[in-house]
């Protein structure tokens, strides 16, 4: 094999040493494995319509010497291995193309090491977003990032997830200091110390952050950890126009104003959220944001925004700091998902996402909604306005033959919408098996120096095969 490529075939794994090492996993892990069809398509969820793909067993690890045995088996055998967070990935990737072993590692959901003198917390790969923050909360700290799932923090990892609080916060990326990663081979390494900055060797953190379970199967994270702020305070505006809103963003990030949150909501999803959450919120183009900071600090940065909005005909701004009004208005932002599958029951939901930059994030929602229109699709569309980000949540008959087409044709638009602004195909859902395609068109030649670093960490090809390329 080419050295430079890592296509996948069927015929790279041979079914009968697939089956003598699912043996040998067996006959070692006893009650902590499965092959029931049950557990199996349980570990193929992926919330969207890609179609499963079941692995030929499951290994439920508890331990690092658990991950680590499973991984020596396998590559003895060269069998395909499978991470498994909490399934709930967008794009395929916890699929298993060619079968092989899924591990399981929710059972891996300790919170190890919290440093509160240095900001920072260690962590198994299967511990939540929310089970950390309501671990934190007596300590004064909280994990900022967010990405509407209670996502674990291994999968948050694997696909460099971000979500509402990265303008101010930053990703998934900005915020891992150190992995402890069980490579390809076997082996138990750490990428980092617990310094905040290294000029030590090759970054193999941010490289083993966003790699899908590509590269080897995370077993401990070290992440930065913030004091939660003295005042939070919500708000929200409805604008005339995407491109009124979208302006009063860009306006509001020009102008420095330090805001943890701005998400934009269309019509569309305006609607969704009002049906579903019960609220009554205008039915316009609607920014949704959060102040952190010091109660003058906060009253200062509302107060500004509140100026620039009504620059960009922003109508009714209100804000408030009461908790309970508050987490109700972000309730109904993070079940967005629910109200969009509830416009349409008996639709599934195909959520994808691009990121453009902000200049441009106007033209692309703009152009997104007039694609829909013409092609007689719905999808509601909400982004994370202050950094480019959008999701459109697409529902689909998958009966309709007409309807999948659409889809598709739909999908190969909307990336290369993004990508001629000098985007990206993905702002936080990751590649998986529905964004290869664009991995291209988007990269070019880097994608082929991908395909090298991937073989020369796992030359059999056995980590979370068939993701990230063709």
């Amino acid at each position: 094999m080419d050295g430079s490529v890592s296509t996948w075939l069927a015929s790279d794994y041979n079914k009968e040493n697939i089956q003598l090492c699912i043996k040998k996993i067996k006959d070692e892990f006893g009650q902590q494995f499965s092959s029931s069809k049950s557990i199996l398509e349980q570990h193929t969820h992926t919330m969207t319509i890609h179609e499963s793909e079941l692995p030929d067993g499951v290994v439920f690890a508890e331990t690092k010497e658990d991950v680590q045995k499973v991984v020596k088996i396998c590559n003895e055998f060269k069998c395909p291995i499978i991470p498994f967070g909490v399934g709930s990935s967008f794009e395929g990737h916890v699929n298993a193309p060619y079968g092989g072993i899924s591990i399981d590692m929710n059972n891996m959901n300790k919170i190890l090491n919290v440093f509160q003198e240095d900001l920072l917390v260690v962590v198994q790969p299967g511990v939540t977003r929310e089970q950390l923050n309501t671990h934190l909360r007596d300590t004064g700290l909280f994990f900022p990032i967010d990405p509407g799932a209670n996502a674990s923090i291994g999968g948050m990892t694997a696909t460099r997830a971000s979500g509402t609080n990265a303008v101010r916060y930053g990703t998934m990326k900005d915020n891992v200091i150190a992995l402890e990663v069980v490579t390809p081979d076997g082996q138990i390494i750490k990428t980092a110390n617990k310094a905040r900055k290294s000029s030590a060797g090759y970054d193999l953190t941010r490289l083993m952050v966003g790699s899908e379970g590509t590269l080897g199967i995370t077993t401990e994270i070290t992440l930065k950890l913030y004091g939660i702020p003295e005042v939070i305070a919500g708000g929200r505006v409805s604008f005339p126009s995407v491109k009124d809103a979208t302006d009063a963003v860009i306006m509001t990030v020009q102008t420095g104003i330090p805001v943890a949150r701005i998400e934009f909501l269309d019509i569309a999803q305006v609607k969704a959220v009002n049906s579903y959450s019960k609220t009554n919120l205008p039915e316009a183009p609607l920014l949704l944001l959060e102040f952190h900071g010091s109660e003058a600090s906060v009253k200062e940065q509302s107060e500004l925004f509140g100026e620039i909005a009504s620059d960009f005909g922003g109508n009714d701004f209100e804000w408030t700091s009461n908790n309970e009004d508050r987490n109700k208005l972000w309730k109904a932002r993070h079940d967005a998902y629910w109200s969009c599958k509830a416009v349409r029951p008996e639709a599934e939901i195909y959520s994808t996402d691009v990121c453009v930059p902000i200049s441009k994030l106007s033209d692309c929602i703009t152009e997104t909604i007039e694609d829909m229109e013409q092609n007689q699709l719905i999808g509601p569309i909400v982004s994370h306005a202050g950094d480019g980000n959008f999701h459109v949540a697409l529902l689909i008959d998958k009966k309709s033959e007409i309807e999948l087409k659409k889809l598709d044709s739909f999908l190969i638009r909307i990336s290369e919408r993004a990508i001629r602004m000098d985007g990206t195909c993905t702002g936080e859902h990751g590649v998986g098996q529905g964004k290869r395609k664009y991995m291209l068109i988007e990269l070019g030649g880097a994608v082929d120096i991908m395909k090298k670093v991937k073989n020369a960490f796992d030359p059999n090809k056995i980590m979370n095969p068939g993701k990230l390329f063709l």
